[in-house]
């Protein structure tokens, strides 16, 4: 046999083997053995905030259980809406996370011109946490509870600025369901990121907030700032005599700001459930769930950190929060 005869069957052969291999498309090859390299949680707030806070606890336990580092990345402006975006464009392969809150569902009536659908560029992964809200205020108030804030609010003349993080933002969301039920005029003052706020706060120069647990707990624990009710049906076990609001008076005052993690549209359906069961365990683990406590939130049950669930409260807020938004007037764009 002549080389020739010997270099054709050899490339006969190889063909022959290469034919019979399994085509690996892209989604294919992520379902196949995902995840074979780092995952990246967009975190679309400041470094250090609430958001962030929830996202370093669960990306290592999330890490352990799937084997690759789990790291985030914070992208923020816009009200959380320049990370959304970001992730809205990014590959359909499970390696690119938003952790986003109740901001998610409120962006479609705060930004008319969204450069995103929030129901349409996005497969929900899982709930993670419902994290309460509470309304504190500069320690020298002239009020001791809930009832007495309201009537100084609504007093004649009143002149009364409450602060938030932002259009979109959680405490922004919370001041403005306060305005509308309380039917009294106050002055909203923006600020970058809710540690300012607190400065404020305690100095005495900014007169209310609505935030974030994550955020308020060891300020009110220590006295630094004048807390009057959580925005929840239940107190808090971290602040057991907080009143509810509903309590002081202001039923409507219920805001929790409930945390998902989201991947962009058409992400393939056993990386989403390899995703949400490692979410599953990470709401498990000890440590997260410790960190939680001390936060005065929980962990969202098995049966909560689901895609289906997580779709179901996502388009139940979209609705919620349009005639509220659209009814004070305020666009971030």
């Amino acid at each position: 046999m002549n080389i020739r005869s010997i270099a054709t069957r050899l490339a006969g052969g190889l063909a022959a083997v290469l034919l019979s291999l399994p085509v690996s498309l892209p989604g294919a090859q992520a379902q196949g053995r995902f995840p074979d390299r780092t995952i990246t949680i967009i975190v679309p707030f400041a470094a250090g905030g609430p958001t962030d806070v929830v996202a370093r606890q669960l990306g290592e336990a999330m890490g352990r259980d799937l084997g690759v580092s789990v790291v985030s990345e914070n992208v923020t402006g816009a009200g959380g809406t320049i990370g959304g975006q970001r992730v809205a464009q990014a590959r359909s392969d499970g390696y690119t996370l938003l952790l986003g809150n109740i901001g998610v569902a409120t962006a479609p009536s705060l930004y008319r011109n969204l450069p995103y659908d929030v129901l349409k560029s996005f497969d929900t992964v899982g709930l993670i946490t419902p994290v309460p809200m509470t309304l504190v205020a500069r320690p020298n108030i002239p009020a001791a509870n809930l009832p007495e804030l309201v009537a100084w609010l609504k007093r004649p003349g009143a002149e009364v600025n409450i602060g938030h993080a932002g259009l979109g933002s959680a405490s922004h969301l919370c001041a403005t369901l306060l305005r509308s039920l309380l039917q009294t005029p106050m002055t909203p003052i923006a600020f970058r990121g809710t540690a300012p706020i607190m400065t404020e706060l305690m100095a005495g120069r900014l007169d209310l907030t609505c935030d974030q647990t994550t955020n308020t707990v060891p300020y009110i624990q220590d006295n630094r700032v004048r807390a009057f009710a959580t925005t929840t049906d239940q107190r808090l076990a971290a602040l057991p005599n907080l009143p509810t609001a509903a309590e002081g008076g202001l039923p409507g005052l219920t805001v929790t700001v409930w945390h998902g993690f989201y991947v962009p549209a058409g992400t393939p359906r056993p990386v989403i459930d390899r995703l949400s069961q490692a979410l599953r365990t990470a709401l498990a683990d000890e440590k997260v769930v410790t960190r939680f406590a001390e936060l005065a939130t929980t962990p969202e049950p098995a049966d909560r950190a689901t895609p289906e669930a997580h779709r179901a409260l996502l388009e139940a807020e979209v609705a919620r929060w349009r005639p509220i938004i659209q009814s004070a007037g305020e666009y971030a764009d």
